[in-house]
């Protein structure tokens, strides 16, 4: 059984990468295009600060989707949200669950998972390795 599910393992994490830039995408267009509706408590105008995030989320969130920059970008995103949650969430309260940083907290480990394990096979930098 373990041999059959480690055949799809690096299908699956690029499943998880996908589905995690789309979700963390969507907090990004929520700030900056109110897409698919304004983020709930953003602030209007957006202050540079978080201008900045909702670029990081969308640019950073695109390439952790095509699995470009793999690497490097899910390290940039993971420090994002620990940042994000010991600024935003942080000064809340102790329990994620309270504070509402339990989101921050599950993007800063799926990204750091991704510094560490790649962007899988359905991935532009698989692709790349790939080429002779």
């Amino acid at each position: 059984m373990d041999q059959r599910l480690a055949v799809w393992a690096p299908r699956v994490l690029s499943l998880l990468r996908i589905i995690t830039a789309l979700l963390f995408m969507e907090h990004g267009l929520m700030k900056i295009f109110h897409f698919p509706a304004a983020q709930p408590g953003a602030p209007s105008p957006l202050p540079p600060l978080l201008l900045a995030a909702g670029a990081l989320e969308i640019f950073g969130g695109a390439h952790i989707l095509l699995g470009l920059f793999t690497r490097p970008f899910a390290f940039i995103l993971s420090g994002q949200m620990a940042v994000a949650y010991f600024l935003a969430h942080g000064s809340q309260g102790f329990w994620p669950g309270l504070n509402g940083g339990d989101a921050a907290i599950l993007f800063c480990f799926i990204f750091l998972y991704l510094v560490f394990q790649g962007g899988g096979e359905w991935s532009i930098d698989a692709q790349i390795r790939k080429k002779p």
